[in-house]
């Protein structure tokens, strides 16, 4: 047995090797040929017309092999919240479980994956002139990649679990097969089934979000419908392949850029300065701090990282509790998701057609009404905490000359996008470029030797993402042609209070979704459904984005099922029972935050450009 481990690790290592490399290099690809693009265009003044279909031919591959590291490290979005507490030999087959449903769904989509590559063959892409097959032979490759690890982790366990798992998953599928003409005679009952208790069960039981959506989509068309398969495959290349959604990676490897440099500690280090000695200053700092972060990284991962190891050992010293601090984290990681350029920002536009220059200008005072509404229950909080020593106004001006570069990175962000120097997708290089020259020739601190790392770890974190909105757009496609899209327009027609009610309605659902799906699958989700039935209850799509971005926000970080509360925690090294009973009052003011927003449209659209 042990022989056999040692030849399956030196297997996996290899496989390891062979696909970080590449997918490492594609990311400072991508990098390279939009900022290319943007220089050319910018101060050329001749734009590279090939740029734009390379960096989408790039992308697909960067997506699928980003997918397959973030399998092979175990860092596809799970919710562990359950299978955490059940009894080791339970928890056991739901590890199990949570390997062999992805590889069940990989293994229909493989062929399925082939097929669809071949038909592309044919197809000329128009600037570049190359066969399409170059682009969509991602899907097949990432695949079978996947597969393969899904098959060498499975062989890691013990024999009695892998039969115990497969004898359900075969039952399963025996009842499924037994059960087609009451699943088809019921009509959209069936979704319930399928789309709720089938998906949320894998979901509770730590299947991978991603793979979880595809695996329900994939079922309910073998099962009720007549659709060929080929269909999930072209719905998740479309869903992948939106050259908006290559800001992602990009964003992702900026956060961890700006920590590598320096640059996010010198923006901390000089807001403690200015009110590190008021009480509770550091909770102010925090907040401020997540603030100008999520207005760099659009990542709220990244965007904890970069603050909290900084304050969080300062914030000790002056006696802030553990779970206080992991509280107004968590807290203010809801607060800035509507700052930009967050994720979810880009995603609502890449989905529903917003514009996001227009996302980017509505999401700065939400977030700023949300700071204000936290810093008040932190003062109340604080009120017992020591205060720390005021800083000279030479330190304060030290401070604000050393952290200069670093604040005017979101000012030169924003900018680029407004002046029409780049697009939301290629400001980030702009950013990149800036963050590199910064750290090379004015904070002197670029640790070569960390670069590889945060390539492998953007292409993780994106396929992880990317994945989960492939898998998402294929579900969406499936739940709008059986018409679920317009039984639920009828049922939120009939909700009483107009405009407003319906925007109440769409807070305690995205609040459900958040805590459940995350922020970005349910976008993709119910975005395209409920972005027009917004429209046609006379809210402002802007007013109407900022309002379930705060909404998925709260869900996604209030306990026990926040997931976002658990990465807080991981990140400032909390125990997660610390802060279950003191996050409340944050989360009630998020909430009285949020119904300001909600009641007052100019908060999101007073600085629009009419």
């Amino acid at each position: 047995m042990a022989e056999q481990q040692g030849v399956i690790g030196r297997i996996e290592t290899v496989l390891r090797i062979a696909v970080e490399l590449p997918t490492a290099a594609l990311v400072l690809v991508e990098i390279f040929v939009l900022l290319a693009g943007v220089v050319s265009r910018f101060v050329f003044h001749h734009p590279f017309v090939w740029s734009d279909e390379l960096a989408s031919i790039l992308f697909l591959w960067l997506a699928m092999l980003g997918a397959v590291v973030a399998l092979q490290r175990m860092q596809h979005m799970r919710l562990t919240a359950v299978v955490s507490r059940l009894r080791p030999v339970r928890r056991d087959l739901a590890e199990v479980l949570a390997v062999a449903v992805p590889a069940l769904f990989l293994a229909i989509l493989l062929p399925v994956a082939c097929d669809y590559a071949l038909e592309e063959y044919e197809i000329v892409t128009p600037a570049l002139g190359w066969s399409n097959i170059v682009r969509a032979g991602a899907i097949p490759v990432g695949t079978a990649l996947m597969l393969l690890s899904c098959l060498l982790r499975l062989v890691r366990f013990r024999l009695g679990s892998l039969i115990a798992v497969a004898a359900a998953l075969a039952a399963l599928a025996l009842g499924l097969h037994f059960a087609q003409p009451l699943l088809k005679a019921i009509g959209n009952w069936n979704l319930v089934f399928f789309f709720v208790v089938l998906l949320a069960a894998g979901v509770l039981l730590g299947v991978p979000i991603g793979f979880a959506f595809g695996t329900a989509t994939l079922v309910f068309l073998m099962c009720v419908t007549r659709v060929p398969l080929t269909i999930v495959v072209s719905r998740m290349d479309e869903g992948m392949s939106g050259l908006v959604l290559l800001a992602v990676p990009l964003f992702v490897f900026l956060g961890l850029l700006i920590d590598m440099t320096g640059m996010a500690r010198a923006m901390v280090a000089f807001l403690a300065g200015l009110l590190g000695h008021v009480r509770g200053g550091l909770y102010y700092v925090l907040l401020g701090a997540m603030y100008l972060v999520s207005g760099i990284s659009g990542a709220k991962a990244a965007d904890m990282a970069a603050v909290a190891p900084v304050l969080f050992p300062e914030m000790k010293r002056r006696g802030s509790n553990d779970g206080e601090m992991v509280s107004i984290l968590s807290a203010s990681g809801a607060m800035s998701e509507t700052i930009p350029p967050s994720l979810v920002l880009i995603t609502i536009g890449s989905v529903t057609g917003v514009s996001i220059a227009a996302l980017f200008t509505g999401g700065l005072l939400p977030g700023f009404v949300l700071a204000v509404a936290l810093g008040v229950v932190a003062w109340w909080r604080s009120r017992h905490e020591a205060v720390g020593e005021r800083a000279s106004r030479q330190e304060i001006l030290r401070a604000l000359v050393v952290a200069l570069p670093s604040l005017l990175l979101p000012f030169v962000i924003r900018s680029a996008v407004v002046e029409g120097v780049a697009t939301a997708t290629e400001v980030s290089t702009i950013g990149i470029a800036y963050a590199t020259v910064m750290g090379l020739f004015v904070y002197r601190r670029f640790d070569w030797r960390r670069l590889y790392p945060m390539l492998l770890e953007t292409a993780s974190l994106s396929g992880a993402i990317l994945l989960i909105i492939g898998t998402a757009t294929a579900m969406a496609w499936a739940l709008t042609q059986s018409g679920f899209s317009r039984d639920l327009a009828l049922a939120m027609a009939k909700v009483p209070g107009g405009g407003f009610g319906f925007l109440l309605i769409s807070i305690v659902a995205f609040v459900v979704l958040g805590s459940v799906l995350e922020g970005i699958p349910a976008i993709v989700l119910f975005g395209p459904l409920l972005f027009p039935m917004a429209r046609a209850a006379h809210v402002n799509e802007v007013h109407y984005a900022m309002v379930v971005i705060l909404a998925m926000g709260v869900g996604l970080f209030a306990p026990p099922l926040g997931v976002g509360y658990y990465a807080a925690c991981a990140i400032g090294q909390v125990s997660p029972d610390a802060g279950m009973k003191r996050i409340w009052p944050y989360l009630g003011a998020l909430l009285v935050g949020l119904l300001a927003v909600a009641a007052i449209p100019w908060l999101s659209t007073g600085f629009l450009k009419t």
